[in-house]
């Protein structure tokens, strides 16, 4: 079964376009090295904050790599660009 990170943040004002590349960037990375990671989806909701939802095919896998990412210096440079920085892990239990 398919486990997920959300990240819950807010964009320093006037940055969205840097994060999105950064994001990019980052996300490219991480995929080179982790083939578990299937997907990331950035949403931005009504109150202006953003869910970033990054999709893993096993817990196992997202916990390596999120070790990984801690001395990743794109990690960093990518969190700079955002504020009220929150992570919820979870299992997908069902899809339709």
């Amino acid at each position: 079964m398919a486990f997920v990170r959300t990240h819950r943040y807010t964009v320093v004002t006037g940055k969205l376009a840097q994060l999105l590349e950064q994001r990019a960037l980052l996300l490219r990375g991480i995929r080179s090295a982790h083939a578990a990671f299937t997907t990331a989806t950035l949403i931005r909701q009504d109150d202006g904050s953003y869910l970033d939802i990054w999709r893993w095919e096993s817990a196992e896998a997202m916990r390596g790599a999120t070790e990984a990412v801690r001395g990743f210096p794109l990690g960093a440079a990518t969190s700079a660009f955002t504020t009220e920085h929150s992570v919820i892990d979870g299992k997908v239990l069902d899809e339709r």
